[in-house]
């Protein structure tokens, strides 16, 4: 009986504790900032992103910010209009040469826009 209760008040700290930790510690979170647009836009007009980053970032909805959330709605448009998934595997760009015009118009916008804000 003596070995039931001190197996059954181990497992029961062991419990405890590891509820006290999960109920202390907070879900990491991703803020995605103006800098980390502007270089995965300079990125794809480089063509160097692949799709699997283009769709990290532009595809986690931004809360904090709702112009950069604008920015971010814009260029997966783009991405549906003009993209071509299909060539990124071969080293070509992630968007047609439309896309891509459009794509450096809404960087610069950007960069503009954070620009004006840091002054």
């Amino acid at each position: 009986m003596a070995l039931y209760l001190l197996v059954s008040g181990v497992c029961l700290l062991v419990l405890g504790s590891v509820m006290l930790v999960l109920m202390t510690s907070s879900t990491p979170r991703y803020r995605t900032e103006p800098k980390d647009l502007i270089a995965l836009f300079d990125k794809a007009l480089a063509s160097q992103v692949s799709e699997t980053e283009w769709n990290t970032i532009i595809g986690y909805p931004i809360r904090h910010n709702e112009y950069l959330d604008g920015i971010r709605r814009r260029a997966a448009h783009l991405m549906d209009q003009h993209g071509r998934r299909w060539l990124i595997a071969q080293g070509k760009p992630l968007l047609n040469q439309e896309g891509q015009a459009e794509l450096k118009v809404l960087r610069d916008h950007l960069s503009a826009h954070t620009a004006l804000r840091q002054q």
